[in-house]
């Protein structure tokens, strides 16, 4: 598994953008068998063990912290392994069935070490050798019988279960295996996010506002709420110098239109300076604005030259949003970082004829999913908004994508909600907005009003792939609701 499997980062200029370094997923690992087995049939626990360092080697393979914890053999070692597991504060906990063993021995790991548990079943081979075989060779195979003990107890001690049957080597079983790993990624980088909220909410879109206790207490995560004078005092440190750098930066990652105004492109440069500035010392790894701002007064401009500095942003994996969209900021969080990108967007049109749904926005885009070099475009009026300047245009790229928004329901939790299709060629409108054809594979009419049924809210992240059962795996992970379109 890579992070950044999925997105083709061809349309950015190799080494301009350094990407933002997270905290990588802790993943505990234990393996067990029965121990009264020990002594009965010598050969077994060897081989339980070689499939363990097996194991154990796969997953440090992957792009995680990983604590290996050891083989367990009765309730009193699974009691310590869980206290060890515990105290390295995993996102995600993996316990190796190698050969039957009792719930006792897996019960205190899932209700102790106070992460979610992924129970595996791997068996040494597709098949047994069934005229050779004696008993301690069909333990070895036996790490499925246990499966459905486990999954009884978590169900009555009130834990969520979760399992991979397969054998040791079955790529497939791994490829599941990866999906829970990639929602550890979610996990890890939500559970411990700083999430900028600055300015205040877009006037009368109810759906967009959150109550900012809600993703603390459901993640962990952390709310900074932040004024347009934290950046403007920082935009105002800004030497000319770097302006002119940030330009040139700017040049290289987009291509500009004619249309490109060079007080606003540089107005933009200066104001994407000073954004960074405000991320880095406020730590954020996410942000959410809007100001509304009357007859050019600074806050409104800086409102209206955010789009350079924030879509720089996002490509980097730090995801930017207007609109003051906090729950969205979390879902291209999410995206991003299972190597799926994730570009901000709600429904723009419907094409009956082509049956496609149109959407995009206008303003902050992820430049690593854009299809070709993203388009920045100088527009007179920001529709819907004050002021004015530059914005991104772009499609994103062409092939199976997946959409994921957080919803809200009527008692304040929160939910992944997603939809799979595939992002398809055709005419586009050029007005300075991130625009892609999606076609569900039915009406459009039919596919928005079953979308807008599931409290999505008016935003959404646009990510590359078939990324359905990282999406899912990860709402489990963090304890949330999940649904499908």
């Amino acid at each position: 598994m890579s992070n950044d499997a999925s997105m083709n980062t061809a349309a950015l200029p190799s080494g301009l953008l350094e990407p933002k370094h997270r905290r990588k997923p802790r993943i505990g690992l234990v393996a067990g068998g029965l121990g009264t087995y020990w002594p009965q049939f010598p050969d077994l626990l060897p081989q339980l063990q070689a499939s363990s360092r097996y194991v154990s080697e796969r997953f440090s393979a992957m792009d995680a912290e990983v604590t290996d914890v050891g083989f367990i053999s009765d309730a009193e070692s699974g009691a310590k392994a869980a206290e060890k597991l515990r105290q390295a504060d995993c996102d995600l906990v993996v316990v190796f069935l190698a050969t039957y063993l009792t719930a006792s021995m897996v019960l205190p790991i899932a209700q102790r070490s106070q992460a979610p548990v992924l129970i595996i079943d791997l068996q040494p081979e597709r098949k047994m050798d069934h005229a050779n075989f004696d008993t301690g060779q069909w333990l070895a195979y036996c790490g499925q019988c246990p499966v459905p003990e486990v999954g009884n107890v978590f169900r009555r001690a009130g834990i969520e279960f979760r399992s991979v049957s397969g054998w040791l080597q079955q790529e497939s079983a791994w490829r599941r295996i990866e999906s829970w790993i990639n929602a550890a990624h979610v996990r890890a980088a939500v559970r411990h996010a700083r999430h900028g909220l600055m300015g205040h909410l877009y006037p009368g879109m109810l759906d967009v506002s959150t109550d900012l206790t809600l993703l603390p207490a459901t993640f962990g995560s952390h709310v900074e709420v932040l004024e347009f004078d934290d950046l403007r005092v920082r935009v105002d440190g800004v030497s000319s110098t770097e302006v002119a750098a940030r330009m040139d930066l700017a040049r290289e990652v987009f291509t500009l239109d004619q249309s490109v105004n060079d007080e606003d492109f540089e107005w933009g440069a200066r104001v994407s300076v000073g954004l960074d500035r405000l991320v880095e010392d406020f730590g954020l790894d996410t942000l959410a604005y809007y100001h509304r701002g009357l007859g050019g007064e600074i806050h409104e401009r800086l409102g209206a030259g955010m789009i350079l500095g924030a879509s720089l942003l996002t490509a980097q994996g730090i995801p930017v949003t207007g609109e003051y969209e906090l729950r969205t900021t979390v879902a291209q969080l999410a995206t991003q970082v299972v190597g799926a990108g994730g570009s901000f967007c709600e429904i723009q049109a419907l094409n009956f004829d082509d049956n496609v749904v149109e959407m995009g926005h206008d303003g902050p885009a992820n430049l690593a999913v854009s299809s070709k070099d993203p388009l920045l475009r100088g527009l007179g009026v920001y529709h819907g908004k004050r002021g004015w300047g530059v914005s991104v245009e772009f499609d994103v790229q062409q092939g199976p994508v997946t959409l994921l928004g957080l919803g809200q329901d009527r008692d304040g939790t929160l939910s992944f909600i997603a939809s799979e299709g595939t992002v398809v060629p055709g005419p586009l409108l050029e007005i300075g907005n991130t625009t892609s054809r999606v076609d569900f594979n039915r009406d459009p009419g039919e596919w928005v009003d079953e979308w807008s049924a599931t409290g999505v809210g008016h935003h959404w992240s646009l990510s590359v792939g078939s990324r359905t059962k990282d999406y899912r795996a990860a709402a489990s992970l963090l304890g949330i609701d999940f649904r499908l379109v």
